[in-house]
């Protein structure tokens, strides 16, 4: 329950907070830093790398220009869910925003729930990284 208090406190952000940035693309070869995320930080950066998102993802926060912060939920299969639907997999959901860090403006947010989740974590960060990559200027 916490986690959809959360992913929608994320998607109603961009509107409240940031209504002319919300169109604003990240630029190419930004400087992005990834906050802690209780371990999902790890999946979301080996995604932004295989999928390649066109930024540069630095260790530090003082020497970058926008801030990854999320939250990542995984719920596992329950006995009932493997014994009637023979379904081992994992519920998954996740939010990231993406803030520019001299404005304070909050540029990008998004949310996603995988329903029996293949592959646990590394399936919604893909999916975070994939629409990242979408809002990320070409150049």
């Amino acid at each position: 329950m916490k986690l959809w208090i959360l992913l929608l406190a994320a998607a109603l952000a961009v509107p409240a907070f940031a209504k002319d940035d919300a169109t604003k693309k990240i630029p190419a070869h930004s400087k992005i830093f990834i906050a802690p995320m209780g371990g999902f930080e790890q999946d979301l950066k080996t995604a932004i790398e295989k999928k390649k998102v066109p930024v540069e993802l630095v260790s530090e926060r003082d020497k970058a220009d926008y801030e990854i912060t999320g939250t990542s939920e995984t719920d596992k299969a329950g006995k009932a869910k493997k014994i009637i639907k023979l379904d081992w997999h994992s519920n998954e959901q996740a939010s990231i925003t993406v803030t520019e860090i001299k404005t304070a403006a909050v540029v990008y947010a998004y949310s996603v729930n995988k329903q029996s989740s293949t592959h646990g974590k590394r399936s919604t960060a893909e999916a975070c990284a994939k629409h990242l990559k979408e809002q990320v200027e070409s150049k």
